[in-house]
């Protein structure tokens, strides 16, 4: 991979870590009020079991990127 490819790629995946970093965090409470319940927690605990998969994505692609800069 050349050297612009994965700066390219480092450049993206920063931007992607910033979207979801500036995400607004989803929480039971802000709900609570609207009737939702029990849909909703499944709906919570669904996207952090996949922001946590994305975070061990990231952690996978950092290992990668630096394994093929050396």
């Amino acid at each position: 991979m050349s050297d612009s490819r994965i700066a390219d790629a480092l450049a993206r995946i920063d931007a992607a870590m910033e979207r979801i970093g500036s995400a607004r965090p989803i929480t039971v409470q802000s709900f609570a009020n609207g009737g939702q319940g029990a849909k909703v927690t499944a709906l919570i605990n669904a996207h952090e079991k996949l922001r946590e998969e994305v975070a061990e994505t990231m952690r996978d692609l950092d290992t990668l990127i630096e394994e093929l800069e050396n």
